[in-house]
């Protein structure tokens, strides 16, 4: 008898050390993680060194060394518009989704890409993260039903429209103007201001100018160079906003779901760091730009008050207009367009 309970309890302290060293084992499995993250952006890329690199060293940071982020630029993984494709399929476990360049799975995202919605980077970009996180319209509504999260936003400088011969000072003064767009809100802005949209990609529109088949373009004042188009540009509108654009590093819900609280806790923090730095950088830079721009021979000119006035009354029918194709489409797109206009007020 005694030689017999002997032995159980021996049974039972090995089990119990089996058990023990078993979860012992998946907890130090759940303490590092390695996440692949895909980007279409090249290294060389301003949003790569404000936005890319500070989320990953933060979220490196943050887990104490336990989350690990494989980082793969330049369209190493796939292309920017396969990028929710990349995370869905677990080809990345974050990727860079520009809804722009998938604009038929993110319809409703395109609001921020529409005229006179916002005068900086940061009210733009803290309204999209507002929304399009936690329980956000657009969290709700385009990103959960696609299984990602949003973990980090950015909305670019509102575009300024650039010009090699014509200044524009005066909304009359956009009538007729040849205008490079990338389609979708920046055509309706076009179509509404009496220009002619082209719809080119960016390549195309320094030799396009040098033609003359060209007499402007929508664009961002930091992507000129870019592009080179500075060599030819002699007019710049400073005051303006007459569009933007979107991305946001979002993690797919499977790579998400298998991270603890905390390395979730770690990621959302960095996101949180990384959307700010970013905006606070591009609207830092941008008086900085200008006077770059200046120097390279592009002159700098405004709208008076009367002018943005009418200019951004005439816009207000893109709002409208938007909203209402997007309902047609059995969204929520006058929602969508007043939540986010309310979210600007609130920041």
């Amino acid at each position: 008898m005694h030689q017999l309970i002997k032995k159980s309890t021996s049974v039972s302290t090995i089990a119990a050390f089996m058990i023990a060293s078993a979860l012992a084992g998946g907890a130090q499995a759940a303490e590092k993680v390695t996440l692949k993250f895909a980007d279409w952006m090249p290294p060389s890329h301003y949003t790569v060194k404000n936005m890319a690199e500070p989320f990953m060293g933060k979220a490196k940071e943050l887990s104490g060394g336990q989350i690990d982020i494989q980082y793969f630029p330049g369209e190493q993984l796939g292309k920017g518009k396969d990028a929710l494709t990349l995370v869905q399929t677990g080809v990345a476990d974050i990727a860079d989704i520009s809804p722009a360049y998938i604009s038929d799975k993110f319809v409703l995202s395109s609001v921020a890409e529409l005229p006179a919605m916002f005068s900086t980077a940061c009210e733009g970009t803290e309204a999209f993260a507002a929304l399009a996180t936690g329980g956000g319209i657009l969290a709700e509504n385009e990103f959960t039903p696609k299984g990602v999260r949003v973990l980090v936003s950015a909305a670019y400088a509102p575009y300024k429209v650039l010009t090699v011969n014509k200044k524009v000072s005066k909304v009359e003064d956009f009538e007729g103007l040849k205008i490079r767009t990338a389609g979708g809100a920046m055509d309706m802005t076009a179509n509404t201001l009496n220009s002619v949209s082209v719809r080119m990609p960016g390549p195309d529109i320094l030799p396009s100018m040098t033609r003359g088949t060209l007499d402007g373009t929508l664009a961002p004042l930091q992507s000129v160079k870019v592009f080179d188009i500075q060599t030819v540009l002699k007019h710049m509108t400073t005051d303006v906003s007459l569009g933007s654009f979107i991305t946001v590093y979002a993690i797919s819900d499977r790579a998400w779901e298998s991270l603890s609280s905390e390395q979730q806790k770690a990621l959302v923090e960095a996101g949180n760091f990384a959307t700010k730095t970013h905006c606070e950088y591009i609207d830092a830079k941008e008086p900085k730009v200008i006077e770059e721009l200046t120097n390279d021979g592009i002159t700098p000119n405004t709208m008076d008050d009367g002018e943005l006035a009418k200019l951004n009354e005439a816009l207000a029918g893109v709002h409208k207009a938007w909203a209402d194709r997007v309902d047609g489409l059995n969204m929520p797109g006058n929602d969508v367009l007043q939540a986010f206009q309310k979210q600007v007020s609130a920041n």
